[in-house]
């Protein structure tokens, strides 16, 4: 029987994790996939046919060790899933620049290397905007991500000035429509589609996740969303097996937030057909 490796990390305990959802399709296609911690400094990985990077939400703690960890399984006769090529471009959001540049339309943005109060300030009226979202380029799962108004600015300042000292960060509008509306996330598996949710905040929060009570439900996605989001995977810089975009209503059109292409949760949970539909996908690629 032909192994994969779900690559995953310790003490996810307090996360809502669906990848068990996948070894029973996987098996009934004679292959046997198991969940292996990437902090697991004892793993033979040539043990394993394929590693697909899964539930690894732990790393943005650690970058280096963990593309270190990524080149080193590469270097065995195990394929990795996404590829290290791909993980180090969309590990920093500075690849929503290049998709830009390419005419995928994103969230405005400003990128900051070093933390600049005057600048930070000056960012409302560059947006004319009160509220702005600020987060570093490597994060997951909305850490360090603050919502940022006029009032609480200053209040804010001395944190801010050491969360992001040693961080480079972005800063965009706060979008009213993550709150009114929700975020759109599509998930594709070797580039068809597969199913898509909307992530609602819970009441007074503006992060969609799970973890923080964010409100999910399936939805079919419209035909503009589909456009935008096969427009990303054609501005990609190689082929992906699984990947996530992530979008927003904004000035009447969907703009994207994030593509999600290291360790997306793919909401399996959401879909009852999905976890087949990954694992055919994943057969036909893999055999």
């Amino acid at each position: 029987m032909r192994r994969c490796a779900l690559l995953t990390t310790d003490h996810l305990e307090d996360y809502f994790v669906y990848d068990q959802m996948l070894i029973e399709p996987f098996k009934q296609k004679g292959w046997l996939a198991e969940e292996v911690s990437w902090r697991n400094e004892q793993v033979d990985w040539s043990q394993f046919d394929v590693v697909l990077i899964r539930s690894t939400w732990d790393y943005q703690q650690d970058v280096t060790k963990f593309l270190a960890k990524l080149a080193q399984i590469s270097r065995t006769s195990a394929q990795l899933e996404n590829s290290l090529k791909i993980v180090e471009w969309n590990i920093s959001k500075g690849y929503l620049k290049e998709l830009q540049s390419q005419g995928v339309n994103i969230v405005p943005t400003l990128w900051f290397d070093n933390f600049d109060y005057e600048q930070l300030s000056q960012s409302f009226a560059h947006f004319v905007t009160g509220e702005l979202v600020i987060k570093p380029m490597v994060s997951a799962g909305a850490d360090f991500t603050y919502r940022l108004s006029l009032a609480n600015l200053a209040q804010l300042r001395q944190e801010l000035s050491e969360v992001f000292a040693t961080r480079a960060f972005m800063v965009q509008p706060f979008l009213n429509g993550i709150v009114n509306e929700g975020e759109y996330s599509l998930f594709y598996f070797s580039g068809e589609f597969s199913h898509a949710i909307l992530k609602k905040p819970k009441t007074g929060d503006f992060r969609v996740q799970e973890e923080h009570g964010g409100l999910l439900q399936t939805v079919q996605p419209s035909d503009e969303m589909l456009v935008v989001a096969r427009h990303c995977l054609a501005a990609l810089p190689e082929d992906v097996f699984y990947g996530r975009i992530d979008l927003v209503r904004h000035s009447d059109e969907f703009v994207v937030i994030e593509i999600e292409l290291i360790e997306p949760s793919l909401y399996f949970n959401m879909d009852p057909a999905s976890p087949q539909r990954f694992v055919d996908a994943f057969i036909q690629r893999f055999g």
